[in-house]
């Protein structure tokens, strides 16, 4: 009787410690970030259906742990490995006014040991809070009601413990900065011009989807300050939240302040992602890991149900051995490494590919026109949808062969959902299946009994598996249809390698030196190209990825500086080998 119950009891923590193994040994993400976004609270913002929204994101490392605050999700999440979030539920009111309960575009700061928290106002009498302990939830307001407001608002606090706050958000203004006292928050002198759109310059700055400052000049707005070597990277979101291009840039001075000292712009965006499945990178922030590692976040676009149906984006950052401040949105959507798995100078992730790109697609059911081959084509913006929610309804993507495939990313798109605001209590459940001929199937993943709201989960395969089909089944919805924007398949295909691209072209205009036409001979073995940029060959941190074709109107240039370009070609079994680098004046 001792030795089966001592039996029974290592049976069981050696299952628990199996489970804790297969979770720790999750190396890797993938972007859109799974957490669980809130819907919009506004009705106004619903014309083409309810949906999820958030943005402007802002991360902080305290304690060790990673605190992400972003618009309007009545509350925060908090995380221990940049993997899994816990939401804390907190709607930061006024005190004297219950119907002011949203963050939007976030300031966050820490001051000493404690964290403090505002919210975007144009009015003065708003509160400002601070906390010790954000992991339990416990808050108190630091001042009641704080004599200096702003939209779009960011904390700094320098090595000499003086405090600063930026913020602005217009197509007309700079973004300002002021130094607050750290005692009563109040503001110490006026606040000063940081910095003002260039758009006559830098083309990335340029409004509108084409960046051809149609209908209204660019917005510069979601200020942010790092330090680093001595150095102030003042960065800023331009040139129009809704927009493929939306970036964040920065300028580099040698004060916390911009008051009448030279401080350079960096001639290309600090994050840019134009193409790829989730596109955009503005309005964000930078932090540091444990390791002293630094990240990025920012705001990714869908932007078809409103203007404002946005997500969040986490990429590698880091500075060069010139202090030239980057981030590496190549293969940004891509699986990447965690923080505990970043090497200094090492790779950013472990190359895994998509290998469902346009392959076939079956469905149970379809919804009008929600086409299935939405689920395949790199584009969160487009999605399949099933006639219901109903519990069996299914997809299936064929990958045409043998592959292996190492992680599925699931994007659930919002159709006919009823929610407004922040919901806690739902939860998304399927079935994952694999197959090698299409008709005996073997359960992969089994999530009939999930709990948690998982709107684009990541699963990393404790084991690579080698298949030729991928089926979902599902099981539960938490609103609206059974719909999905992308079910991603990532791994390798069992053939070559693409071809190099040949004979790239760079026709940079006279006329208007921030615009080139670029062309390359198509590789047939290949269906996506990444295309770097950069002002020196050296520093060519900027990526576009494209897709199916093999030209590009590129609009992005500082008009004053020479360029330099490279290109690789992308299928499902790996990337070829990148192109001389091309000099253009």
């Amino acid at each position: 009787m001792y030795f089966n119950i001592c039996k029974r009891i290592s049976i069981t923590l050696l299952l628990v410690l199996s489970s804790l193994i297969t979770i720790a040994q999750q190396k890797t993400y993938c972007n859109p970030i799974n957490v669980d976004y809130g819907y919009t609270p506004f009705p106004s913002f619903t014309e083409w259906g309810k949906h999820r929204a958030t943005a402007d994101p802002v991360i902080v490392n305290y304690k060790g742990d990673f605190y992400l605050f972003s618009t309007n999700q009545w509350g925060y999440w908090h995380s221990s490995d940049m993997l899994n979030w816990k939401f804390e539920e907190r709607k930061f009111l006024r005190p004297w006014n219950k119907t002011l309960d949203e963050l939007c575009a976030p300031a966050v700061g820490i001051i000493g040991d404690t964290m403090v928290v505002m919210g975007s106002t144009y009015t003065k009498n708003f509160t400002l809070w601070g906390s010790t302990d954000p992991k339990g939830n416990k808050w108190f307001p630091l001042v009641d009601s704080l004599e200096i407001g702003g939209w779009d608002p960011a904390f700094f606090t320098d090595d000499d413990g003086r405090f600063y706050m930026y913020n602005g958000s217009s197509n007309n203004y700079p973004v300002y900065g002021v130094e607050l006292d750290r005692k009563t928050f109040k503001p110490i002198g006026t606040r000063t011009p940081m910095y003002l759109l260039q758009d006559w310059r830098y083309g990335w700055q340029r409004f509108g989807e084409y960046m051809d400052n149609t209908f209204l000049d660019p917005f510069i707005e979601g200020a942010w300050m790092t330090k680093h070597n001595g150095k102030y990277y003042f960065q800023y979101g331009a040139p129009g939240t809704e927009f493929s291009g939306y970036a964040d840039g920065v300028v580099v001075g040698n004060k916390p302040l911009f008051d009448g000292i030279v401080a350079t712009p960096q001639s290309d965006p600090l994050s840019y992602k134009p193409g790829g499945f989730s596109r955009g990178a503005g309005h964000g922030s930078t932090f540091q890991d444990n390791s002293q590692n630094y990240w990025h976040i920012s705001t990714s676009i869908i932007c078809v149900k409103n203007t404002w149906e946005r997500r969040m984006g986490i990429w590698p950052t880091g500075f060069d051995n010139d202090d030239v401040m980057w981030t590496n949105t190549a293969f940004g959507d891509y699986p990447l490494y965690l923080p505990s798995e970043r090497k200094k100078d090492g790779p950013i992730g472990p190359g895994w590919m998509l290998i469902n790109y346009k392959k076939p697609v079956t469905v149970s059911s379809t919804l009008g026109s929600f086409n299935a081959n939405n689920i395949v084509d790199e584009s969160i913006k487009t999605y399949w949808s099933a006639k219901t929610a109903d519990k069996g309804e299914w997809i299936q993507t064929d990958l045409g062969s043998l592959a292996t495939v190492n992680a599925i990313q699931i994007n659930y798109a919002d159709q006919d959902a009823i929610f407004l605001g922040k919901q806690t209590t739902i939860y998304h459940q399927y079935q994952l299946y694999s197959s090698i001929d299409g008709k005996k199937w073997r359960l992969l993943i089994d999530k009939s009994k999930n709990k948690t709201d998982v709107p684009h989960y990541y699963i990393e395969l404790e084991k690579p598996i080698k298949t030729r089909f991928i089926k979902m089944v599902n099981v539960h919805m938490p609103s609206g249809k059974f719909a999905i924007s992308g079910l991603r398949v990532f791994g390798k295909g069992n053939g070559e390698k693409p071809d190099a691209v040949k004979n790239l072209i760079v026709l940079r205009t006279e006329k208007d030196k921030r615009s080139a036409y670029i062309k390359w001979q198509p590789v047939d073995n290949a269906f996506a190209y990444n295309l770097y940029y950069g002002t020196a060959p050296d520093k060519l941190y900027s990526c576009i990825m494209i897709h199916d074709f093999n030209e590009y109107w590129f609009k992005a240039m500082d008009s004053k500086k020479a360029y330099y370009f490279t290109i690789e070609a992308i299928n499902e079994n790996g990337v070829s080998a990148k192109t001389e680098i091309k000099k253009v004046d």
